[in-house]
């Protein structure tokens, strides 16, 4: 079960990958709006050209499910997602409803108005099913006077009678599922900026399971009515309330992470510094301009789990204070410094900058707790353990074909040889894979060859954490594995 929820938190990452350039369309469209003082043609065809992609996001995660949860990234389970779902929403339309329920259209639950192309709840259920379908039929073979519709060629047509079916059950409980899913949005936003507080708490804690993926949808995207991006994005919110569940990670991503990233670099041995020194640079680098933590936060998770606990109370605390002085800014991908540019020029921003002066004091706490807690606690952060940073005496890489290619070979050595690779995918910093027997999975080798951290689950689950340059390591790992 916590290997499917892993998965399903990595599927959901490919529909999000889309939305920055939602918000570069939309922030140059809103530039073009400021500068003008009003509304111009040009500036209404940049925001609609932008918000487009935020009406479709329950198609975009239908197939982004679909892909991250078959077995391979094939066109033909995007091809299913996309007839299931087109499927669903048609045949739930309030008018069809009407029909097939022998009711007035006014007398329709409203429920079945937000069955369309942004419902996200529908496109994951759909892109769960298209996969299913994939990995079980993909490879059938149907007797000669159907062979022409066996294999791949199944797949979207098994998904088509598949979503029928659950159109048929939708017809009769979805008003049930969306009062459940508006009342436990309703009762998320009741809780003001305490649920944000505690939202950012558990935001932080799921991350070493890579669950936070799945908690995220249910604040960002129309699942349980808050969809705090798309309102964002859009406008289409509250000034003051809506981005509230984005906003605290700004103080934290951009000044925390760098400020612990120097508390650790400030408390290892004075022989590690400089490799502790070029680890955290890149990762604060990536923490402030890109808002990716995870880096720097792999480096203390499991080394030093107090730390990482400290860290999830001090996220929850920032999304408290933003919430409770109803400073906002809103992000698309990640709350860095690009994403909080691009905000300043949303009409939804309420008083962007004191997330900045919020980012400067929680710079200070972050560095003298972190440096308190490591020295007071002894704990052994990067640099401060016997072996963390040590250097393999018989490490050996390709001498050609570059950095990526050195590294890809040291991850397949680390994780036991391509013998015990099963596959192999990634999401936005991490490798995940299912291999044979974890247990032969080398931390050291691995961390030697540019891992940030390495974690483990069952028998034959592991993550590679690497950073934002994994898409190109995962490349070469796959290119490798090939020979």
């Amino acid at each position: 079960m916590l290997s499917f929820f892993q998965r399903l938190g990595r599927s959901l990452m490919l529909p999000v990958a889309i939305l920055p350039a939602a918000a570069i369309i939309v922030g140059i469209g809103n530039t073009i709006e400021a500068f003008a003082g009003e509304k111009t043609i040009i500036s209404q065809f940049f925001s609609t050209a932008g918000l487009s992609i935020l009406t479709l996001m329950g198609l975009l995660f239908a197939i982004g499910t679909a892909l991250g949860m078959a077995k391979k990234n094939d066109g033909a389970a995007a091809l299913a997602a996309v007839v299931g779902f087109f499927m669903v929403t048609t045949i739930l339309k309030p008018e069809n409803v009407s029909i097939f329920l022998n009711t007035p259209v006014d007398k329709i639950n409203p429920g079945f108005a937000k069955i369309d192309n942004s419902n996200v709840f529908v496109g994951i259920v759909i892109g769960l099913i298209a996969a299913y379908m994939y990995n079980k039929f993909s490879e059938t073979e149907l007797p000669m006077a159907l062979s022409f519709f066996s294999g791949k060629r199944l797949v979207p047509i098994m998904t088509a009678f598949s979503a029928m079916f659950i159109a048929l059950i939708l017809l009769f409980i979805w008003p049930a599922i969306f009062s459940a899913l508006i009342t436990f949005g309703e009762w998320i936003l009741g809780m003001g900026p305490l649920g944000a507080g505690l939202y950012g708490f558990f935001n932080r804690l799921l991350i070493p399971l890579g669950l936070h993926h799945a908690l995220n949808a249910v604040f960002w995207f129309d699942i349980a009515n808050v969809n705090d991006i798309i309102n964002f994005q859009q406008g289409t919110g509250t000034q003051g309330i809506t981005g509230r569940y984005m906003a605290g990670f700004f103080p934290v991503m951009m000044f925390g992470m760098p400020a612990a990233a120097l508390a650790m670099y400030h408390t290892a041995k004075t022989e590690q510094k400089k490799r502790v020194a070029g680890l955290m640079l890149a990762g604060s680098v990536s923490a402030f301009f890109v808002g990716i933590t995870e880096p720097i936060e792999f480096a203390f998770m499991f080394v030093a789990p107090g730390l990482f606990l400290i860290h999830a109370v001090l996220t929850g605390l920032s999304l408290f204070i933003a919430a409770l002085f109803q400073w906002t800014a809103g992000f698309a991908f990640s709350a860095g410094l690009i994403d909080f540019s691009l905000s300043l020029l949303n009409p939804m921003a309420n008083h962007p900058m004191m997330l900045i002066v919020q980012g400067l004091i929680f710079f200070v706490l972050y560095y003298v707790i972190f440096r308190a807690a490591i020295q007071m606690f002894d704990m052994k952060t990067p640099g401060r353990g016997d072996d963390v940073m040590a250097v393999a005496e018989d490490e050996t890489v390709p001498a050609t074909g570059g950095k990526y290619s050195a590294m890809a070979h040291s991850m397949i050595d680390g994780l036991g040889g391509s013998a015990n690779i099963v596959s192999l995918t990634n999401c936005a910093t991490r490798l995940r894979l299912e291999v044979k027997d974890n247990t032969l999975i080398d931390d050291a080798k691995l961390k030697q060859g540019g891992a940030v951290g390495v974690t483990k689950s069952g028998r034959t689950q592991a993550q590679v954490i690497i950073g934002t340059h994994v898409q190109q390591v995962a490349d070469e790992v796959e290119k490798q594995l090939e020979y």
